[in-house]
């Protein structure tokens, strides 16, 4: 059996150090839209095929496409009569191949982080210099199309490597996406920097309702509010954080998007909720809350957990 990869500790959802979001907030609510390119016959993985049908799987490929073509405009109507921001987890070939769609998230202000260059290139079986050079790559793009600084890491088609988050720390990235376990911010343990998980729901994303768990737009609008409503009541308490992660091909479908609309109206028609994005609700942990929570660690450790 393979040991634990230590990435962090355990520290239990009850009487933990309290969250505090700006306003008083309950909730942090971010909306996550995955910006994705697909090659259709990219360079192989040893590891994982890119797309399950022999080449060339027009299919899939042309399925994903629709994100960009339609899906994507769609689901942006919809986000900008809610008052949301995005948080785009981005592979950077976006801004070469879709410049327009590229152009109305920075116009939004929107918020890049880091989904790859593509989203058929997989981190599985790649060296050190493979990774460093495509953490690289990403932080360049973003700086030069969009004028930020990369603060956020969600692995391409959720792909890693052994040294993946110290990595990301090492270049002075400040979150991850990548974890899963928890609906607070959570420190990440690395070799170097401070690293923050920030919260992104399988169980929010379309890819998880509408592909795997099958279930209708109206169920998956009733799914998002029954997750708000538990997380605002939690919140009152401790502040929560609750992601919802998109892909434009699903959720921007016609017969989808009211569902999804009538979802995000819902939440943010209340009062205690901080409409943000991944980089605000990270920096406001490590400024407010890293050190108080990594304190509580060591305490439930001492005490043998």
């Amino acid at each position: 059996m393979k040991a634990d990869p230590g990435l962090y500790d355990y520290l239990p959802y009850r009487n933990r150090p309290r969250i505090t979001w700006p306003d008083g907030a309950r909730v942090a609510f971010w909306v996550a839209p995955n910006l994705e390119f697909y090659e259709i016959d990219p360079e192989k993985n040893p590891t994982r095929a890119a797309w399950g049908r022999p080449h060339p799987d027009v299919l899939n490929y042309a399925y994903r496409d629709y994100g960009n073509r339609a899906g994507f405009w769609r689901m942006l109507e919809a986000m900008d009569r809610c008052g949301v921001r995005g948080s785009s987890s981005t592979n950077v070939a976006m801004f070469d191949h879709h410049p327009e769609i590229m152009t109305a998230c920075v116009e939004r202000n929107w918020e890049f982080y880091s989904h790859g260059v593509y989203n058929t290139r997989y981190c599985f079986d790649m060296t050190e210099a493979q990774e460093r050079a495509m953490i690289e790559d990403t932080i360049a793009a973003v700086r030069k199309h969009a004028n930020q600084k990369l603060d956020g890491w969600l692995a391409p088609a959720l792909t890693y490597t052994e040294r993946s988050l110290d990595l990301i720390a090492e270049y002075d990235l400040t979150y991850t996406c990548d974890l899963f376990h928890d609906d607070q911010p959570m420190p990440v343990k690395t070799a170097k920097g401070r690293l923050v998980s920030i919260p992104y729901s399988l169980e929010m994303n379309d890819v998880i309702a509408y592909n795997v768990n099958l279930v209708s737009p109206r169920a998956y609008g009733e799914i998002i509010k029954a997750q708000f409503d538990r997380l605002y009541e939690e919140g009152a308490a401790n502040g929560v954080v609750m992601c919802i992660p998109l892909h434009p091909y699903l959720v921007g479908q016609p017969h989808r998007i009211a569902a999804f609309e009538e979802a995000l109206r819902y939440i943010t028609s209340h009062d205690k909720v901080w409409v943000t994005t991944g980089r605000e609700i990270a920096h406001h942990f490590l400024g407010h809350h890293f050190d108080e929570f990594n304190a509580a660690i060591a305490a439930h450790n001492r005490k043998g957990g």
